[in-house]
């Protein structure tokens, strides 16, 4: 079971940080993936990443503001800053076992629930 938190309200430049955590596994040989849907549009893929040698896949509007890391064993992060109205949405963690990183939402098999982010003045 994944679970991801940290959603909250912040205003526009703000910084906050998102945690997905495994209960019952340990995603050593799991890839990780954060995605988002705001209301009305499709699930969008923010960030995936697999071993901590390789470098995360990020999506280009999330770029060279949002950072994803392993935090432990059980836990991936999720530091997003600089955040936009835009960035508001629901955002949901999502595993798959292997090593390949994907920003699709159909390569992931286990999702956790989602954590309401909303940036606004």
């Amino acid at each position: 079971q994944l679970q991801a938190s940290g959603g909250g309200l912040v205003e526009p430049g703000g910084s906050l940080r998102l945690s997905c955590a495994a209960s019952g596994f340990t995603l050593d040989y799991y890839s990780i993936g954060w995605f988002r849907q705001a209301p009305g549009k499709e699930r969008e893929g923010v960030s995936c990443i697999t071993s901590r040698d390789t470098p995360a896949t990020y999506g280009d509007s999330v770029k060279g503001r949002f950072t994803t890391a392993r935090d432990g064993a059980k836990t991936v992060s999720l530091q997003m800053n600089s955040l936009k109205p835009e960035d508001t949405a629901v955002y949901y963690c999502a595993a798959r076992a292997g090593r390949l990183c994907f920003l699709r939402q159909d390569k992931f098999a286990l999702w956790g629930q989602g954590t309401q982010v909303t940036v606004s003045s």
